[in-house]
């Protein structure tokens, strides 16, 4: 089951709460927990983490590796396409297909 989020893998999206606010990146990843009902996503370049790896096969040094943690999805908002801020999205009937649309210009986002 899938649900229908504000937000998909690819979207252009601006932090709207936290250490990162206005910060903008790409979705990389959409991580649902189906057990606690969250749903978290990994933005390009937001809440970077240090994290600490021994040595092994790959890593022959080991040391630390910084990468982008999980945010809660409710902590994002879309980018509107025209206007190049954040904006909440619709849903409306083109064509006999359901799109997602800015809510700001009503410009399509793909």
């Amino acid at each position: 089951m899938s649900l229908k989020l504000h937000i998909k893998k690819g979207d252009m999206v601006i932090v709207n709460a936290g250490d990162d606010k206005g910060t903008q990146g790409r979705v990389l990843e959409i991580i649902q927990d189906k057990k606690k009902g969250r749903i978290r996503a990994i933005v390009e370049g937001v809440n970077i983490v240090t994290k600490h790896t021994k040595p092994n096969s790959k890593n022959t040094n080991g040391g630390f590796v910084r990468k982008e943690a999980p945010v809660h999805i409710s902590n994002l908002n879309p980018i509107d396409p025209k206007e190049k801020k954040a904006t909440r999205i619709g849903r409306r009937l083109e064509n006999g297909k359901v799109v997602r649309y800015a809510k700001k210009s009503g410009e399509v986002i793909k």
